[in-house]
């Protein structure tokens, strides 16, 4: 065979295996992307509205007792349920103010932000003292003698000033804490997220379910069941008045 020859037939191999190697490499499966990492909290999710209301709480409950202990010299316990230095209330308003104005927060004006959030905070406040009295027979506040109240539940001085306090919440405080909690690692924040929540939701139950008895045993209302009987031996009134003495209970006449 001369060199001719040779150098043809090789020629011919080499354009029989680039075909091959083509067909070979389309059939070989692509190599699957690197898993992303799971972010905690990201965006406008309920975890993050729990983390703020758990903030809310604990804010709201020291900032009233430095309050307090600014106007009378005296330390007195602010909380609101019975475990814990957690004050709902304040939960409840800033969760309320995330829920509905904590999508397109930033894209939303300085005038709206505020006005939506003295709405919102006057709204928020005038019910929950509505139903702190209807369904447990106790005043947590009263504006009767401060101008501009409505009835006695809330005022629009306060509510000028709900809106100040969610203006400043939604535009500045918000983003900057959003985006720290999205840097707790998943594996850590994840599992802290549900114990913390299921210790929230057996405090809740126990607080105001201790308080609705004992709204029941001011009308002399005697327990119907055992979970009745366990409020009243666990959770008399002297326990009651010294968790949260800043609720008054209307007692019957």
């Amino acid at each position: 065979m001369s060199d001719k020859q040779a150098q043809e037939q090789n020629q011919e191999q080499t354009q029989n295996q680039e075909p091959r190697q083509e067909q070979a490499a389309k059939a070989a499966p692509a190599p699957s992307p690197a898993p992303q990492e799971k972010v905690f909290a990201q965006g406008w999710c309920f975890v993050k509205i729990f983390v703020f209301f758990v903030l809310g709480c604990i804010i709201g409950t020291y900032y009233e007792e430095i309050l307090w202990f600014i106007r009378f010299h005296e330390r007195v316990n602010r909380q609101g349920i019975f475990y814990g230095p957690f004050s709902p209330i304040y939960g409840l308003g800033i969760s309320i103010f995330v829920i509905f104005l904590g999508r397109n927060a930033e894209k939303r004006s300085w005038l709206k932000t505020w006005a939506w959030s003295a709405l919102i905070g006057g709204c928020t406040e005038y019910a929950t003292s509505l139903i702190a009295e209807k369904i447990f027979g106790s005043t947590i506040w009263d504006y009767s003698n401060v101008p501009t109240n409505i009835n006695g539940r809330t005022t629009l001085l306060f509510m000028i000033f709900w809106g100040l306090g969610g203006m400043v919440l939604m535009k500045l405080v918000y983003p900057f804490i959003s985006k720290w909690i999205e840097k707790i690692p998943y594996k850590i924040g994840q599992p802290v997220f549900c114990i913390a929540l299921a210790l929230m939701i057996v405090d809740l139950v126990l607080s105001y379910g201790a308080m609705g008895r004992r709204a029941m045993r001011d009308q002399g209302m005697p327990p119907q069941t055992f979970i009745g009987q366990f409020f009243d031996r666990v959770y008399p009134d002297e326990y009651i008045d010294e968790k949260i003495p800043a609720m008054v209970f209307k007692q019957e006449e």
